[in-house]
């Protein structure tokens, strides 16, 4: 049977949070500026998901039987979304980011809401609907709109590298994570310990790679903004946006949820705007109309049809 969103209505709060996921994700941009020249990549992915653990360790110390039924029950299953989610989609990320450019990152790794639903028509038997489609499409346009800076001649001028490729494997990865969510085992602990059992998974696969890094020159972090910087990961783009995207999944599915990935364009340039005084362009505000407005064809609810004999 494939898997669909909860039956009942979303509500007014199951929304805010769907809108906050791309904040949260994009807060990434400002707190992570910088800090792959301070941290080893990998070592930055131990640390963001170790750390995020310890902090909701104590919240859900009261739940701990239920988790440890539940990583026997599904080891696999556990260890599959850690590597997924917070190796693949952490330190392969980071790493990948220090061989590629953020423009082409953005876009690569935005693709990951075109992933999703074409997984679920190519496993689930998921039927394409046009509104989604022409709602992606002109998501995307937005998209490439802010990172071709609306010069559609950069195409010609674009190069890859295995950065990029090493992002288009996290965006195939968190596909991949965003459908395994959507399973029934992953209802059998509360949201809040199950984020704790996925950030645990991804830092027990992410410590051998860190310590890898380390005896390869990695570096550890030493100074207070690095720390700071460290603390808004963990805080935000780790606690909040993952905790955000884990209900809009359970809430919405797979594939309106990762549509919230086409918000990270347009959010992270009014953060960059608003925190580190960067200048805002004529193609910026284009993309944003386009992508908001895709994200909206895209994720408008299904109209239900009326009963019989009545208006």
């Amino acid at each position: 049977m494939t898997p669909t969103a909860t039956t009942r209505p979303p509500a007014t709060s199951d929304w805010v949070l769907f809108l906050l996921a791309p904040v949260f994700f994009s807060s990434n941009i400002i707190f992570g500026r910088g800090i792959l020249g301070e941290i080893g990549p990998f070592i930055t992915a131990f640390i963001r998901w170790f750390g995020a653990a310890l902090l909701i360790l104590p919240f859900v110390w009261h739940d701990r039987s239920a988790g440890i039924a539940f990583v026997r029950r599904h080891t696999g299953y556990w260890l599959m979304l850690g590597i997924l989610g917070m190796g693949i989609c952490g330190g392969v990320v980071y790493w990948a980011l220090t061989a590629t450019s953020a423009s082409n990152a953005t876009l690569i790794y935005t693709t990951s809401s075109l992933f999703i639903i074409l997984f679920q028509w190519l496993f689930q038997s998921r039927k394409l609907m046009v509104r989604e489609i022409l709602g992606m499409i002109i998501a995307f346009a937005g998209v490439a709109a802010i990172v071709l800076h609306g010069d559609l001649g950069a195409l010609l001028r674009l190069t890859f590298n295995v950065g990029d490729f090493g992002i288009l494997v996290a965006a195939i990865a968190f596909a991949l994570y965003s459908l395994l969510l959507r399973k029934p085992a992953a209802t059998e602990v509360g949201p809040l310990s199950l984020f704790f059992l996925l950030a645990l998974s991804g830092a027990a696969c992410l410590f051998p790679l860190a310590i890898i890094d380390y005896l390869s020159g990695g570096l550890l972090p030493h100074t207070r903004i690095a720390w700071l910087k460290l603390a808004g990961i963990i805080a935000f783009a780790s606690l909040a946006a993952f905790y955000c995207f884990q209900h809009a999944v359970r809430v919405f599915g797979a594939a309106k949820a990762g549509i919230t990935l086409y918000l990270m364009p347009p959010i992270s340039i009014i953060m960059a705007v608003l925190f580190l005084g960067e200048e805002f362009h004529t193609y910026h505000a284009i993309g944003i109309v386009l992508v908001t407005g895709g994200v909206v064809l895209a994720t408008l609810p299904q109209r239900r049809p009326h009963a019989s004999g009545t208006r």
